[in-house]
Protein backbone atom coordinates (compact mmCIF):
# COMPACT_ATOMS: atom_id res chain seq x y z
CA UNK A 1 0.00 0.00 0.00
CA UNK A 2 1.60 2.99 -1.10
CA UNK A 3 0.61 6.47 0.50
CA UNK A 4 3.87 8.10 0.13
CA UNK A 5 3.99 12.00 -0.76
CA UNK A 6 -0.13 11.85 -0.25
CA UNK A 7 0.34 15.31 1.94
CA UNK A 8 -1.24 13.09 4.74
CA UNK A 9 -1.50 15.73 7.93
CA UNK A 10 -3.01 12.19 9.89
CA UNK A 11 -3.66 9.00 9.32
CA UNK A 12 -6.11 8.36 7.58
CA UNK A 13 -9.21 6.73 8.92
CA UNK A 14 -9.73 4.38 5.74
CA UNK A 15 -6.33 2.93 6.87
CA UNK A 16 -7.86 0.58 9.50
CA UNK A 17 -9.61 -1.56 6.75
CA UNK A 18 -5.96 -2.24 5.42
CA UNK A 19 -5.67 -4.52 7.65
CA UNK A 20 -4.62 -7.71 5.53
CA UNK A 21 -1.37 -5.05 4.00
CA UNK A 22 1.73 -6.46 4.07
CA UNK A 23 3.91 -3.21 3.03
CA UNK A 24 3.09 -0.31 4.01
CA UNK A 25 4.52 3.40 2.65
CA UNK A 26 3.85 6.90 4.37
CA UNK A 27 7.25 8.40 3.60
CA UNK A 28 7.14 12.05 1.92
CA UNK A 29 3.71 13.00 4.39
CA UNK A 30 3.86 15.71 6.81
CA UNK A 31 2.77 13.26 9.79
CA UNK A 32 3.46 14.36 13.13
CA UNK A 33 2.17 11.68 14.98
CA UNK A 34 0.95 8.14 14.54
CA UNK A 35 -2.22 7.81 17.01
CA UNK A 36 -2.15 4.92 19.20
CA UNK A 37 -3.67 1.94 17.56
CA UNK A 38 -3.25 3.08 14.44
CA UNK A 39 -2.14 -0.33 13.49
CA UNK A 40 -4.41 -1.97 15.53
CA UNK A 41 -4.88 -5.51 13.32
CA UNK A 42 -2.16 -5.34 10.93
CA UNK A 43 -0.74 -9.00 12.34
CA UNK A 44 0.45 -9.39 8.79
CA UNK A 45 2.78 -6.25 8.14
CA UNK A 46 6.20 -6.83 7.52
CA UNK A 47 7.50 -3.49 5.86
CA UNK A 48 6.41 -0.29 7.48
CA UNK A 49 8.38 3.02 6.12
CA UNK A 50 7.20 6.31 8.30
CA UNK A 51 9.00 9.59 8.06
CA UNK A 52 12.24 10.36 9.68
CA UNK A 53 10.23 12.17 12.08
CA UNK A 54 8.42 10.05 13.85
CA UNK A 55 9.65 5.92 15.63
CA UNK A 56 8.17 2.63 13.88
CA UNK A 57 4.80 2.09 15.82
CA UNK A 58 5.25 -0.43 18.73
CA UNK A 59 8.75 0.97 19.31
CA UNK A 60 12.09 -0.71 17.69
CA UNK A 61 11.44 -3.71 19.89
CA UNK A 62 8.08 -4.59 17.84
CA UNK A 63 10.65 -5.02 14.88
CA UNK A 64 13.18 -7.33 14.20
CA UNK A 65 15.20 -4.28 11.78
CA UNK A 66 14.70 -0.64 12.19
CA UNK A 67 17.21 1.02 9.58
CA UNK A 68 17.39 5.21 8.56
CA UNK A 69 17.79 5.72 5.14
CA UNK A 70 17.15 9.56 4.16
CA UNK A 71 14.08 10.93 4.88
CA UNK A 72 12.20 7.69 6.11
CA UNK A 73 12.91 5.38 9.08
CA UNK A 74 12.31 1.59 7.50
CA UNK A 75 10.32 -0.95 10.02
CA UNK A 76 11.24 -4.47 9.02
CA UNK A 77 10.36 -8.10 10.26
CA UNK A 78 7.23 -7.12 12.83
CA UNK A 79 8.00 -9.53 15.86
CA UNK A 80 5.09 -11.36 18.16
CA UNK A 81 5.23 -9.90 21.12
CA UNK A 82 3.69 -13.10 22.90
CA UNK A 83 6.85 -15.14 21.82
CA UNK A 84 8.71 -12.10 23.64
CA UNK A 85 11.49 -12.99 25.89
CA UNK A 86 11.60 -9.85 27.80
CA UNK A 87 10.47 -9.39 31.24
CA UNK A 88 6.79 -7.92 30.62
CA UNK A 89 4.87 -10.82 30.82
CA UNK A 90 1.53 -9.75 28.91
CA UNK A 91 -1.41 -9.89 31.43
CA UNK A 92 -4.18 -12.44 29.89
CA UNK A 93 -6.40 -13.72 32.11
CA UNK A 94 -6.65 -17.31 33.15
CA UNK A 95 -8.63 -19.92 30.32
CA UNK A 96 -7.14 -17.05 27.52
CA UNK A 97 -4.02 -16.84 25.38
CA UNK A 98 -2.05 -14.08 23.94
CA UNK A 99 -2.57 -13.20 20.20
CA UNK A 100 -0.57 -10.50 18.57
CA UNK A 101 -3.08 -7.76 17.26
CA UNK A 102 -0.59 -5.53 15.36
CA UNK A 103 3.13 -3.76 15.88
CA UNK A 104 3.71 -3.86 19.55
CA UNK A 105 -0.01 -4.78 20.39
CA UNK A 106 -1.65 -7.76 21.78
CA UNK A 107 -5.11 -9.56 22.34
CA UNK A 108 -6.07 -12.15 24.36
CA UNK A 109 -8.59 -14.69 23.06
CA UNK A 110 -10.41 -17.51 25.31
CA UNK A 111 -9.86 -21.10 24.87
CA UNK A 112 -12.92 -23.30 23.60
CA UNK A 113 -14.96 -23.22 25.63
CA UNK A 114 -15.27 -20.20 27.80
CA UNK A 115 -16.19 -16.93 26.89
CA UNK A 116 -17.40 -13.58 28.17
CA UNK A 117 -15.19 -10.85 30.24
CA UNK A 118 -12.22 -12.46 31.46
CA UNK A 119 -12.55 -15.73 29.99
CA UNK A 120 -15.18 -16.58 32.92
CA UNK A 121 -18.09 -18.48 31.19
CA UNK A 122 -17.76 -22.08 30.30
CA UNK A 123 -19.89 -23.39 27.83
CA UNK A 124 -22.65 -22.20 24.73
CA UNK A 125 -25.40 -19.11 25.17
CA UNK A 126 -28.45 -20.61 26.74
CA UNK A 127 -30.74 -19.73 23.68
CA UNK A 128 -33.39 -22.07 23.77
CA UNK A 129 -33.76 -21.08 27.54
CA UNK A 130 -33.50 -17.36 26.40
CA UNK A 131 -35.54 -17.30 23.76
CA UNK A 132 -38.63 -19.17 25.49
CA UNK A 133 -38.57 -17.10 28.40
CA UNK A 134 -38.70 -14.17 25.79
CA UNK A 135 -41.25 -15.38 24.08
CA UNK A 136 -43.41 -16.43 26.64
CA UNK A 137 -43.24 -12.66 27.84
CA UNK A 138 -43.84 -11.18 25.07
CA UNK A 139 -46.75 -12.93 23.64
CA UNK A 140 -48.45 -12.94 27.60
CA UNK A 141 -47.91 -8.71 27.44
CA UNK A 142 -49.69 -8.89 23.64
CA UNK A 143 -52.52 -11.16 24.66
CA UNK A 144 -53.59 -9.09 28.03
CA UNK A 145 -53.06 -5.30 26.05
CA UNK A 146 -55.00 -6.93 23.18
CA UNK A 147 -57.58 -7.76 25.81
CA UNK A 148 -57.77 -4.61 27.94
CA UNK A 149 -57.76 -2.22 25.25
CA UNK A 150 -60.21 -4.19 22.67
CA UNK A 151 -62.74 -2.53 24.85
CA UNK A 152 -61.80 0.75 24.01
CA UNK A 153 -61.10 0.09 20.67
CA UNK A 154 -64.79 -0.89 19.75
CA UNK A 155 -66.71 2.24 21.18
Amino acid sequence: LDLSNCSLHNVPLGLAEATAAVVLDLTENPLTTLPNGSFLGFIYLQSLAVPLTLECPGGSDAWQNVTVERSSRLCQGQRNPCNSSAELAWPCPENSMCAPDGPGLIQCLCDNPFHGYKCLREGTFPVLLFGGILGTATVSLSVLLWGTQRRKAKT
